[in-house]
């Protein structure tokens, strides 16, 4: 399996690098190797590769900071999965795109699912919508929503919590906003795993199209700060819970982004971890690898 992947520091991205080897061969084109700015670039980079599938992990994902650029984050979000997609149906690739809650506005008093209709609150999640409408006009293209990601890698907000709370003694946190947690790790195995079926399904086939992939579960920001604090007995700060409003943001946010992942598991069998025990492990190991890594 040879899989080429735009995005090499998220934490999709270093989670797929981990996880590769003995599974598939990776080729990763980081920003500087191939700027998602430039569409023809992007489109030659696919042209040119020995690949049987394309990932797509790059993004412009400063939330907030997409406010003030909303052509950055159009060009990365948008335009850059057009074309990959249609340098994909040129050549009959799989293009596996990473999306996110943010698609909606978060009203609703349940998880969403596949067919609710979004509704973005901000810039960027309105790019990341049309970027997933690029994607799926081609009969090859799948796209993957994911929420609140954590890992070993990178920045996130488990380890954010992490390094606040041995440095702070109190720790403000949302309490009335809701997600799914998504294990980054877990979602490059599952990418490695699934990527067998994409490369040889037909266009049709149930793999392709829009799915949700989480952790099992939603739970509060609060209450996920409270699972990574949990894990370090050298944290000394307690934890207070406060309101979405109290907390403002240049960029809207759904105060109910928890996605239904029940798809995905009925065209994959994919069965998902709760997201208490991947925080845990995801925890212990920022932990041991050391808070600043």
């Amino acid at each position: 399996m040879r899989i080429l992947q735009f995005g090499a520091t998220g934490q999709v991205s270093q989670a797929m690098i981990a996880a590769a080897p003995g599974r598939a061969a990776l080729s990763v084109l980081s920003r500087a190797q191939v700027d998602l700015v430039d569409t023809a670039a992007v489109e030659a980079a696919i042209a040119g590769a020995d690949c049987d599938l394309v990932l797509n992990c790059a993004a412009f994902t400063l939330v907030d900071r997409a406010e003030a650029e909303p052509e950055a984050a159009r060009a990365a979000n948008a335009l850059a999965p057009a074309a990959m997609a249609r340098a994909c149906a040129a050549r009959g690739l799989p293009l596996v795109h990473l999306s996110t809650d943010c698609v909606f506005d978060g009203t609703l008093d349940r998880p969403y699912r596949e067919d609710d209709a979004p509704h973005p609150l901000s810039v960027y999640g309105a790019t990341k919508l049309d970027g997933e409408s690029a994607v799926l006009a081609w009969e090859k293209g799948v796209v993957l929503r994911i929420s609140w990601v954590f890992s070993r890698f990178g920045r996130n907000f488990v380890r954010t919590m992490l390094q606040l709370g041995r440095s702070r003694d109190e720790l403000r946190v949302v309490a009335d906003q809701y997600g799914c947690p998504t294990d980054a790790a877990a979602l490059a195995d599952f990418i490695l795993g699934a990527a067998a079926r994409w490369v040889s399904a037909a266009p049709g086939d149930p793999a392709f199209g829009l799915f949700h992939f989480t952790n099992a579960g939603a739970t509060s920001r609060h209450d996920l700060a409270a699972a990574a604090l949990a894990r370090d007995p050298l944290t000394r700060a307690t934890l207070s819970p406060i309101a979405k409003r109290d907390f403002p943001e240049p960029a809207a946010r759904p105060l109910n982004g928890a996605l239904d992942n029940g798809r995905v598991s009925a065209v994959f069998g994919w069965q998902a971890e709760p997201w208490a025990s991947a925080v845990a492990r995801a925890a212990d190991e920022i932990i041991a690898e050391g808070l600043d890594a």
